[in-house]
């Protein structure tokens, strides 16, 4: 039968028993010579040596031990956990040693699961539709996904680029949505196709540094859905409406008929009133959608922006310095005129104070800008992806027409419309417009 090796301590405690019984045994045959407390020291003297010598091995071990534990952790802390450490002994180094096996195989069990994790979380990352940017504090690029490589690179990858190199060479449409900084809404033409996307950024804070993460969705097939189910609605409005006229003049048409008939004329202007009213009502409802449905092409002509203002704060208020009288524009102003009363009525409805109704107008490289700017509440990432759509409208009485017209209306002037929230609350309502 194998005896199981002993500890170490016990083995140091034999060993110092074994030196003090050597030492006294050789004292004692010593005296025979020397006085006792000579015949001590003597002993001792011969037999320290040796028991230096045996201590050197029985510790040699225990300092590869040592060493061995040293060198796992080093590795635990590169990262490398497939060490693990085997001892012979028992005794309180066995446990260390156990303890520290255990810890070895719990670390690698959760290394593997986080390389698992960190697997599918890349997958899902590379492979998403939306386009996901990291940049570091420097504004290089950290992590670009294939959604952003398309996007930006050319399908290259972007992983230590510069982001404002790479975003000089986008379209000016996301050139302008990023140089505004929050989140917002832009469309970019490719040809006669045109791509609408949505912009969101979140910053915060990776390994002690501030990181920003940009996200470009693009919305220009949940679009084109909702808006046949928003035409599908429209439909239903308008015959909703329709009847809601037509019935009660059908009916009060055949009252005034039979009203005539029996010679009751005190009641018939009564009668007429109301088909006359309900038929106004019609008219206003049908002319309103119709201007939206026929939206004539616009007549460009020289305007001065000074008088156009000028005009159009007479009717609307807003706050904002007027251009100088010899700057001009060439664009339609009957169209324009109205994209931007509507603007600037949604501005003033928002619950934005009247002073802080801004209207901004400025020089671009190929053309004007215009920026209707509030304090209101802004809006939330499901109302900010529909608020172009036609007939879309969070307020009860509200028509859907106003931002769907004004895209219209820019669009038509081969321009462009985009939505922003701002820092600090309020929206920006951006129309850029060519030369």
């Amino acid at each position: 039968m194998r005896l199981a090796p002993l500890s170490l301590g016990t083995r140091l405690i034999l060993l110092v028993a074994g030196f003090v019984a050597a030492c006294a045994l050789l004292a004692a045959w010593l005296t025979t010579w020397l006085l006792p407390w000579a015949a001590v020291l003597v002993a001792a003297a011969l037999l320290l040596p040796p028991l230096g010598v045996l201590l050197q091995r029985q510790l040699a071990g225990v300092r590869a031990l040592l060493r061995a534990l040293a060198g796992t952790v080093t590795s635990y802390r590169d990262g490398d956990y497939s060490f693990s450490i085997r001892w012979e002994g028992r005794g309180e180094l066995r446990e260390l040693v156990e303890a520290h096996n255990e810890l070895g195989t719990v670390l690698r069990a959760q290394r593997n699961t986080l390389v698992q994790r960190e697997l599918l979380l890349d997958t899902v990352v590379q492979n998403t539709p939306v386009a996901m940017v990291l940049l570091d504090p420097q504004h290089r690029v950290v992590l670009g996904n294939l959604a952003a490589r398309r996007l930006l690179g050319g399908g290259r990858r972007l992983e230590g680029h510069d982001f404002d190199a790479l975003a000089a060479q986008t379209p000016e449409a996301l050139r302008e949505a990023l140089a505004r900084g929050g989140d917002g809404m832009f469309s970019v033409a490719y040809g006669d196709e045109e791509d609408i996307y949505h912009l969101s950024r979140r910053r915060f804070r990776l390994n002690g540094r501030p990181h920003e993460l940009l996200l470009l969705r693009t919305l220009t097939a949940e679009l084109r859905r909702q808006e046949v189910q928003t035409w599908k609605k429209v439909i239903r409005v308008i015959s909703h409406e329709l009847n809601n006229s037509l019935a009660p003049i059908a009916s009060l048409a055949h009252s005034g008929g039979e009203l005539l008939r029996r010679g009751r004329l005190d009641r018939l202007p009564d009668a007429l009133a109301t088909i006359e009213e309900r038929a106004r009502h019609l008219e206003g409802f049908i002319r309103d959608y119709a201007r939206f449905a026929k939206l004539p092409a616009p007549r460009r002509e020289p305007v001065c922006w000074e008088r156009f203002l000028r005009q159009l704060r007479s009717q609307v208020g807003f706050a904002g310095e007027l251009p100088d009288p010899g700057e001009q524009g060439r664009f339609d102003a009957a169209q324009l005129e109205q994209a931007l009363i509507n603007l600037l009525r949604n501005a003033h409805e928002s619950g934005s104070p009247a002073d802080e109704v801004i209207l901004q107008l400025r020089r671009t490289a190929d053309g004007w800008r215009i920026d209707v700017l509030d304090r209101g509440p802004g809006m939330n990432e499901a109302v900010l992806s529909n608020a172009l759509l036609p007939f879309y409208s969070t307020k009860r009485s509200g028509t859907g027409l106003g931002l769907a017209l004004a895209r219209e209306i820019a669009e038509a002037h081969d321009g462009r419309i985009a939505l922003v929230n701002r820092q600090g609350g309020g929206l920006c309502v951006s129309v850029v417009l060519p030369d």
